[in-house]
């Protein structure tokens, strides 16, 4: 198996030893991934033919070739036969308003205002594409491969694997946010040492099983963890090379680490209630989002590596607007816009943005049709991200959709390459990240988006 995967029994092989393959431009990154779909025509990728052709069948657009069949090849996973072809036939206006913000004069949508503010800030990609139009492109955007491909490591993870830790008491891959019921925070076969650590948001108990039912006091819990850990000692004598079990190990040793360091990272009091309003904290509409970005930069401070935040529960996720798209996508937008802009400027004025790649994600974009009398379906073949700071051009658009958002014309990426990025900018080469017998994707690397390196 080693020798047919290009290790002889004589390679020495190592995992690495934490030192980047090349100088980085970043030491950590924030990933905002929002569940369920983002419409890319409602926020960042403006497309008035849609209201001048609202309720024209496509094939009368300024894009009648859209549904040529051999347009949607790419398709490999839906959820309805052509859903994103022939059945999501009629264009759908607009729901909302455009302006150009900063000195970049990119356009946003009026729903998020703050976001805008900080444009010039941001490298937005309007041109990505993915192949499967079912929600297990949550997974896709994680991992660079489909659930059904089976379970692969998270960026987050290989970040971890090939970095390793810049604070001891900390976890180095924190996952934040409502989880769906797709596994998109774990190392796999890269072994549970570097899976995410769910983490909540409440110093008094912010670990999933961290607090104990019965109150204990400090020197039973001590003694507790003596006995545990001597408890694994002796099976590691028994099991020795036990990945699970030196996971474990390590993982009493850093929850125990735990107890204090993060209670403290948590605790937002020390903050100004500027920087607190920065984030919306005194906004109903905004303070749970805001609390999770104003803990990643105060996790990004203290060292932590990658801070993944998903945003949006119930069903496979709070933006899937099949219906009432507009007070669905408003509604959310707010409740992300201020925070957002908030991490990124205290991010800035504390000097942390240029070390810091802040990463706004989404499993797909919504179709320039309409499904029923007010939603969009599902819609993978062009939709939108962005990335600021960690050594990135800001005030920049690259790639481009058709004039009705249909495909992605320009400069077109997938996930991949948003990953062999966010990892060039990390000082890791996305094809060196590898163990006997897997590459870091089977299927593609990615490429380096180089267009938006500064």
């Amino acid at each position: 198996m080693l020798h047919r995967d290009g290790y002889s029994a004589e390679d020495k092989w190592a995992p690495p030893d934490g030192k980047p393959h090349h100088a980085p431009k970043a030491k950590s990154v924030i990933w905002l991934f929002m569940n369920g779909g983002v419409s890319h025509m409602e926020t960042f990728d403006p497309k008035p033919a849609l209201t001048k052709f609202a309720g024209k069948t496509i094939k009368e657009s300024p894009v009648p070739d859209a549904q040529d069949p051999e347009k949607l090849k790419l398709a490999r996973v839906t959820v309805v036969n052509d859903a994103n072809g022939q059945q999501r036939n009629k264009l759908y206006p607009l729901q909302v308003g455009f302006k150009k913000y900063g000195k970049s004069g990119i356009e946003l949508s009026d729903w998020l205002p703050h976001t805008g503010s900080c444009i010039d800030d941001i490298a937005l990609i309007r041109s990505m594409w993915t192949t499967d139009d079912n929600h297990g492109a949550q997974t896709q955007f994680h991992t660079g491969r489909h659930m059904l491909d089976g379970e692969y490591p998270t960026l987050g993870a290989w970040v971890h694997y090939g970095l390793g830790t810049l604070n001891e008491n900390l976890p180095q891959f924190v996952s934040m946010g409502f989880r769906e019921y797709w596994n998109i925070k774990d190392g796999h076969y890269l072994g549970p040492a570097h899976d995410a650590v769910p983490m909540r948001v409440d110093p008094a108990n912010p670990l999933d099983y961290g607090k104990p039912e019965v109150p204990v006091t400090a020197a039973e819990q001590k003694a507790g963890f003596a006995l545990s850990g001597k408890l694994n000692k002796l099976r590691e004598k028994q099991y020795p090379g036990d990945a699970a079990l030196d996971a474990r190990i390590k993982s009493y040793e850093l929850a125990f680490r735990m107890q204090k360091s993060l209670p403290e990272v948590l605790d937002f009091a020390k903050e100004t209630v500027e920087t607190q309003k920065l984030y919306g904290l005194d906004r109903p509409e905004t303070k749970a989002f805001g609390m999770q970005l104003l803990a990643s930069r105060r996790l990004v401070e203290r060292g932590v590596r990658f801070i993944q935040i998903q945003h949006g529960a119930g069903g496979a996720g709070v933006w899937d607007a099949h219906g009432g798209l507009k007070a669905n996508h408003a509604k959310n937008c707010l409740s992300i816009d201020q925070p957002i802009s908030g991490l990124l400027k205290d991010l800035k004025r504390t000097g942390l943005l240029k070390d810091t790649i802040v990463v706004f994600c989404t499993e797909f974009g919504r179709t320039p049709g309409t499904q029923g009398s007010d939603g969009r379906d599902h819609h993978i073949y062009g939709f939108s991200t962005w990335m600021a700071g960690g050594g990135l051009k800001g005030g920049i658009v690259h790639g481009a959709t058709d004039e009705i958002g249909f495909h992605a014309v320009e400069n077109r990426h997938y996930v991949t390459d948003v990953h062999a990025t966010i990892l060039h900018q990390l000082g890791l080469d996305s094809r060196k990240l590898e163990i006997p017998g897997r590459k870091r994707l089977d299927i593609d690397h990615g490429n380096v988006i180089k267009e938006i390196l500064s």
